[in-house]
């Protein structure tokens, strides 16, 4: 069942099922049988009403009635009404079959038949001896005989078209016109796997309203009742913008019921929809229940900076990278390079887009970030003028274990591609970064930072819009605890979380990516940009929800804070100013800039704390505040990697963070996943 055919759109397409016929193809016309049946069922109501109407015009003295004058005036209305009827395609299956725009057209034809049945007793009134108002006594009768033998035909079509034996039993909540299509296809299609029992609305004026018989049977407040009444197995959310908060609402109504949930796909999906890959409903997501949703970009400011010009993506087989380049390519670019380490990614990536995946074009590009001699001679050989940076390393727990692995790919691999851009002359880079940057706490976070800071004195430097792009957790990313927790169910069991308390903020992929890509048309070198991403999520919520979607009995663990790890994520760091001067949604901030040459994997690794020679970053605090060292140098004279932007302060709240020990941990994860 299609999204366009739930709802009825294609009226051009629509198809009609007769009793011992199949359907005709979506782009023809109906079979000539069915038509010409049909008109000849238009000749005789034509017919029985110029009859009726005689009937009344001599008062049941049908003896005046001239009958050779009468036959020939029913003929003519026979002629007529084909003539007509051909000429508005009546009778060319254009039309949706007893539809409203048909009806629309009977009329017309109708009225044009009567005019001309007028004119034609009144021209020849001394002919056929015809009485000049016949026409308009017989015009109302024609349309109600007209209008009655499609409806009768309509309704035997729809009594031998219903769901069959098997197709399960189906509450819909929502009566409104997406409800209405919903049952008026599952009713007619006798291979539909629903079976429409009720309805459930919220609106007290549909208190008693039946839709193709099926009853109203209360309100959202009543559905457990209703559903264990009619035993139905399934609930369809009729709504094409779905509220998080109502999915919610649902989904906690018929727990432990063994009720299904299915939603449909936003109204902009359907009316987009090229084929039956989306066709059919799904089944509520952790997305519904979370409510993210994509931002609105400005297209026209995107196309002005990627349509016809060479663009590259690092990181291209990745979760981000990859749909990243889906949504590129949708704006024309006059070459898409995809760079990774992953032949697989890349492999896939490419199919996404092409269909193909011989990996034999100069799309694809294998090479690592880290190798920088090898990464300058692509840029200079493929000359990119807009970079998407997405390759990072960006597991916590792993990367707290090796924090060596996080300079050479997020700091060292980042200045790589920087370094390569300021050489060929990119004139957009765009640099993924995440909200662990905020006052980071983690490796992780460290080592965006740095890529920050880098981004913007490359911008300072050359001139060109080098920025920075901050986000949450992504749903579905590689590193997201939202595939963990539904391996962990698919497994039995228990699904591990940090604490009970424990927030993150969420985002979907292709909502990430519109950020990324709207970032380069609006954001000035040296910024970083930070998507309003409403209120934060409880992980225990989250976990909760998808074990009762579930439907299995899983137990939660909770494992503590992992080191480096924060109790609530921020999106902004402290001094960092929220701006947003172009998108209602987008806050420009900025950083310091970073000399590369200042860069020192010692002293990161030590004012990070996660060092060998770890320093107490309080005592720095302290020091820094008593301005016993400069604000942004360590107390041996050497450059300082974090720094308060605005006060010159180093900023670690030990109380929103795990403590680090001096062994990794290795506790369960969940809840921090980046």
């Amino acid at each position: 069942m299609t999204p366009l055919g739930i709802m009825g759109l294609n009226e051009g397409r629509a198809t009609a099922r007769t009793p011992g016929s199949t359907a005709a193809a979506s782009t023809g016309d109906k079979p000539a049988i069915w038509l010409w049946s049909q008109y000849l069922l238009d000749a005789a109501a034509w017919i029985v009403a110029i009859l009726l109407a005689l009937i009344l015009r001599y008062e049941l003295l049908v003896k005046e009635v001239n009958v050779p004058g009468i036959a020939a005036f029913c003929a003519v209305a026979v002629v007529a009404q084909l003539v007509v009827g051909l000429s508005f395609a009546l009778y060319r299956g254009r039309y949706s079959f007893g539809s409203f725009h048909e009806a629309k057209l009977l009329v017309i034809v109708a009225v044009l038949v009567g005019v001309i049945l007028v004119l034609v007793s009144v021209a020849f009134f001394t002919v056929i001896e015809v009485p000049r108002s016949i026409g308009i006594i017989a015009f109302p009768f024609a349309c109600m005989f007209l209008a009655a033998t499609r409806y009768l035909k309509r309704m035997y079509v729809e009594s031998k078209a219903k769901p069959g034996e098997d197709a399960q039993r189906t509450l819909i909540y929502g009566a409104g016109f997406l409800g209405n299509s919903l049952v008026n296809r599952m009713m007619q299609d006798p291979e539909s796997p629903y079976f429409p029992v009720g309805l459930i609305d919220d609106d007290p004026a549909k208190k008693h309203l039946r839709l193709s018989a099926v009853p109203v049977l209360g309100r959202i407040d009543d559905l457990r009742e209703v559903a264990t009444r009619t035993q139905a197995s399934i609930l369809v959310i009729a709504f094409s913008e779905v509220e998080a908060a109502q999915v919610r609402r649902v989904s906690d109504l018929v727990a432990g019921l063994g009720i299904k949930v299915l939603v449909l796909p936003p109204l902009r999906d359907m009316l987009g929809a090229t084929g039956p890959a989306i066709a059919d409903f799904r089944e509520v997501a952790v997305e519904d229940l979370i409510g993210r949703r994509p931002v609105d970009i400005h297209p026209d400011d995107v196309a002005g900076y990627i349509t016809g010009k060479r663009v590259l993506v690092t990181g291209a087989g990745g979760s981000i990278g990859s749909e990243l380049c889906r949504q590129l390519s949708a704006f024309a670019p006059a070459e898409l390079i995809m760079l990774d380490r992953d032949e697989t990614g890349l492999q896939s990536t490419q199919i996404s887009l092409t269909g193909r995946g011989l990996l034999t074009g100069r799309d694809t590009v294998l090479a690592d970030i880290r190798d920088a001699d090898a990464l300058l001679d692509i840029f200079e050989d493929r000359r990119p003028q807009v970079v998407f940076h997405a390759a990072a390393l960006k597991h916590v727990s792993l990367l707290e274990q090796y924090p060596e692995e996080a300079w050479k790919t997020n700091v060292q691999g980042s200045l790589n591609v920087l370094q390569a851009s300021a050489a060929v002359g990119v004139t957009n880079f765009v640099n993924i970064s995440t909200d662990k940057a905020a006052d980071p706490t983690s490796v992780l976070g460290h080592s965006k930072r740095v890529a920050e800071k880098l981004a913007s004195w490359h911008a300072e430097r050359t001139g060109q819009r080098f920025v920075s792009v901050r986000f949450g957790n992504v749903i579905g990313s590689r590193g997201s605890m939202l595939p963990l927790f539904t391996e962990q169910i698919r497994n039995g069991g228990p699904i591990t979380v940090t604490d009970p308390d424990v927030t993150r903020f969420f985002m979907t992929i292709p909502e990430a990516c519109q950020l990324v890509v709207q970032a380069g048309a609006i954001g000035r070198g040296g910024e970083v940009l930070i998507l309003d991403m409403g209120e934060p999520v409880k992980i225990l919520d989250v976990a909760q929800r998808m074990i009762a979607m579930s439907g299995k009995d899983i137990d939660i663990v909770f494992t503590g804070l992992r080191p480096g790890e924060k109790m609530h994520e921020d999106l902004m760091g402290v001094g960092e100013e929220d701006s947003r001067p172009l998108h209602p949604k987008i806050s420009h901030t900025s950083v310091v800039p970073l000399d590369p040459q200042q860069l020192s994997l010692q002293e990161w690794k030590a004012e990070g704390g996660f060092g060998h020679d770890q320093r107490s970053i309080a005592s720095l605090d302290a020091a820094t505040e008593l301005g016993a060292i400069e604000p942004g140098a360590t107390p041996d004279g050497g450059s300082a990697y974090e720094k308060n932007d605005a006060a010159g302060t180093v900023r670690h709240s030990s109380s929103t963070s795990a403590s680090r020990p001096s062994t990794p941990s290795t506790s369960g994860a969940g809840g921090g996943a980046s």
